[in-house]
């Protein structure tokens, strides 16, 4: 048994460990990162509050559901809307006590604001469905833009009402009789315009002026509480049906109930288009994971970009003869040096030179090679290019090599 530590020790964990452990540890990963992206979507607040996540007496989770199973197209919203959008209804019910900006929704076609009306508590055995407390303060009503200059008035007692649809309005000529509802919530505006009346005259619906916004006083006639009743629920069908533009969805609007989504740049890059963008980086870490895992040889690494020394002067000069297409002028001094380095290799006098020293050479070389120094001589006065140089230099070369037994 070998020691820890020694040639023969095994190692920790095999190949396809290592692999497994490694997959699992990226999936994770990235499990982790698209939950954080999208943690604000997954949280639902399921507490008793008057909205449609609420699903006790005073939350509208039945109307939604309800529309859902009539076949309405519904959704729920928590961003900001796409600017130009008018069909259908946005249904908003706002919180009791907080700012209450209509106008902020950017919805163009008719929408519904739906008071609050009861204070509820926790139940502690079904913190769901949440327990009554009475009603709520007049001075705990939502405020804003559009409701500035809103009250309410409450019924005493539980009563029947008949709702009229007053003139000029969606629901001109129709009666509702909805069932039983506890301490009916009225309203009052100056300047408004009533849309249904109850049989006193109390405004139980108004439209705000120069707006689409349809205030409902009472949330009993379409909240969960009052749908049990079918009267009641056949109203609140009536009311969402009539204030519905064209063909277009029921949209309940939380962004005033404190559940609006901001845009999120960790969220924006698993969207398109910039989920491009990230499936792009993640292929090339996979790349560059699988390279450096499988490569083989080692690594290559870059030549300088000018080089050092007698090699980066000699390269310099030719570029800069290329770049100046002085080539071809280079042949009668190849053809000079190539005498000089034949005459020195054979030993020639010292005092000959020029066509003398070339003759000399011709009558030494005349039994080895068939080309004569003086031809080639000559045709290099007449190169033209860089086609012409090479093929003289090599033949050139090639007396050279004869004369100097260099092959040897």
């Amino acid at each position: 048994m070998s020691e820890a530590g020694g040639d023969g020790a095994q190692p920790l964990f095999t190949p396809r460990t290592a692999i497994v452990l490694a997959l699992v540890g990226v999936f994770a990963f990235a499990a982790f990162v698209t939950l954080l992206a999208y943690s604000p979507d997954l949280l639902h607040d399921t507490s008793c509050r008057p909205n449609v996540y609420s699903k006790c007496a005073i939350g509208f989770a039945g109307l939604q559901s309800a529309m859902q199973d009539d076949g309405t197209a519904n959704l729920i919203n928590r961003t900001e809307l796409p600017p130009g959008r008018a069909e259908g209804l946005l249904v908003a019910t706002p919180e009791p006590g907080g700012g209450a900006d209509i106008s902020s929704l950017g919805f163009g076609g008719p929408i519904l604001v739906i008071l609050p009306k009861w204070l509820t508590s926790q139940d502690p055995k079904q913190p769901v469905w949440g327990l009554k407390e009475g009603v709520l303060p007049v001075v705990a009503m939502p405020r804003g833009d559009v409701l500035a200059g809103l009250t309410v008035a409450r019924r005493t007692g539980v009563s029947r009402p008949k709702l009229t649809g007053a003139a000029n309005s969606p629901f001109e000529g129709v009666t509702l009789t909805p069932g039983p509802v506890d301490q009916l919530q009225t309203l009052q505006a100056k300047g408004w315009t009533p849309v249904l009346t109850d049989e006193t005259g109390a405004v139980v619906m108004a439209q705000a002026p120069a707006t689409r916004v349809f205030v409902l006083a009472d949330p009993d006639l379409v909240n969960t509480q009052g749908l049990k009743d079918l009267d009641t629920f056949g109203v609140a069908t009536r009311l969402v049906s009539g204030l519905r533009e064209s063909d277009g969805p029921i949209i309940f609007d939380l962004t005033l109930d404190g559940y609006k989504l901001d845009r999120s740049a960790l969220k924006l890059i698993f969207e398109p288009p910039f989920v491009g963008v990230t499936l792009c980086l993640l292929a090339a870490l996979a790349l560059a994971v699988w390279q450096g895992l499988f490569r083989f040889g080692p690594v290559r690494r870059s030549a300088r970009a000018y080089a050092l020394g007698k090699e980066g002067l000699v390269d310099n000069s030719a570029q800069l003869i290329r770049l100046a297409r002085r080539e071809p002028k280079m042949a009668p001094r190849y053809a000079a040096l190539t005498r000089t380095a034949a005459a020195k290799a054979v030993g020639a006098p010292r005092d000959l030179t020029g066509d003398a020293l070339t003759a000399f050479l011709d009558r030494v070389s005349r039994r080895e090679s068939g080309d004569s120094l003086a031809t080639l001589s000559a045709q290099a006065d007449g190169v033209r290019d860089r086609t012409g140089l090479t093929a003289l230099a090599s033949r050139l070369y090639q007396w050279r090599l004869e004369m100097t037994r260099e092959r040897q």
